[in-house]
């Protein structure tokens, strides 16, 4: 072997395409791994916007509240950010569980009084008041996050525990109120009873009080939601039936109001004509008594002056005279008279007889 073939032997590989993929595999992998760890080392790095808060948690428990701002904070596992509505954020909340459910809904579509559905489904979404009435809330519940720690433990169970909060303070609520202090449901109503529409005008106000005294009644317990609500929207209204009984009932009093006006204008009508044929009757009777009575005067002028005379004795003759005068006017109205004395029944006086 020649030196030329031994230093030929000898000398390393380089430049060989293998060692060179290598190399770049290892460093880009180095480069993936130190960027890796930098994301991790500032995962919880953030900018806090003002409409959030961040709860930071150490290991598990709670370590601090950090406001709008920079939020600086050890990757996890060691810490962990929860992002939070801030102190003054109102959120607003649509309680589903008060309303008709769809199934009670395509119910109605399909069944009629002869084939009544089942208590459950009648009685979906409706509240029995305080006088047996039947009305429906639609409540939209406005709350704030109070009390970041019990927020988020409770987690996901927060808001199935605020429905049914609010389920609970409505059902309470309409059953302690007649339906006229819940909705207008007799508009007749509403002037002469002054209370109802004053109740009315609190029952948003009474609805938030219920709620959070059944909030701080969990808060006391340990188990609080961590939230507060600060309003709610209810829009009430009466089943459809209702609807269409109340506008037949309001219908029915307003034909009969107005048919016991026009049995007043006709009755006022018949009484003042009635007055008028009675004052017009009273008048002709006056005036005809008058008349008869001036012609009874006349005529038993005669019968009254031989009363008088008899009685006085001041005209024995006229009793005889007043025979004789009426006497033939009576016989000319016969055809044959036959008189017979009363001293003595054997003589026959005929008149018209020859002599």
């Amino acid at each position: 072997m020649t030196e030329h073939d031994a230093a030929h032997i000898e000398r390393p590989v380089v430049n060989s395409p293998w060692l060179q993929a290598n190399r770049l595999a290892f460093l880009g992998l180095y480069v993936v791994t130190l960027l890796a760890a930098v994301g991790w080392a500032v995962s919880n790095v953030r900018e806090i916007d003002p409409q959030n808060r961040a709860v930071v948690f150490r290991f598990g428990e709670l370590d601090r509240v950090q406001n709008a701002g920079l939020l600086v904070a050890w990757p996890q596992p060691f810490e962990q950010v929860v992002l939070l509505p801030s102190a003054d954020r109102v959120i607003e909340r649509h309680v589903e569980t008060l309303l008709r459910s769809p199934i009670a809904l395509a119910a109605d579509k399909i069944t009629s009084f002869a084939t009544p559905m089942s208590d459950a489904l009648a009685g979906s979404g409706y509240l029995l008041t305080g006088d047996a009435g039947v009305v429906q809330l639609d409540v939209t519940a406005y709350y704030k996050v109070t009390d970041p720690r019990e927020f988020v433990l409770q987690g996901e169970h927060v808001l199935p525990a605020l429905d049914r909060l609010v389920n609970r303070s409505a059902v309470s609520l309409a059953a302690a109120r007649d339906l006229d202090t819940i909705l207008v449901a007799r508009p007749e109503l509403v002037g002469s009873d002054s209370q109802s529409a004053e109740r009315r005008e609190r029952l948003r106000g009474d609805l938030v009080q219920g709620i959070n005294m059944r909030l701080g009644e969990l808060t006391a317990t340990g188990v609080g939601l961590g939230v507060e609500v600060v309003r709610v929207d209810v829009q009430s209204s009466l089943p459809a039936a209702a609807v269409n009984a109340f506008n037949a009932v309001l219908t029915a009093s307003q034909q009969a109001d107005q048919a016991v006006a026009n049995a007043r204008t006709d009755a006022e009508k018949l009484n003042q004509t009635a007055n008028q044929q009675a004052d017009r009757t009273l008048q002709v009777a006056h005036a005809q008594a008058s008349e008869r009575l001036a012609k009874a005067q006349t005529d038993t002028a005669a019968v009254t002056g031989l009363a008088q005379s008899m009685q006085n004795k001041s005209d024995p003759g006229l009793l005889l005279r007043i025979y004789r005068e009426r006497v033939p006017a009576i016989l000319k109205q016969a055809g044959s008279v036959t008189t017979v004395d009363p001293r003595d029944d054997s003589r026959l006086i005929i008149q018209g007889a020859d002599k």
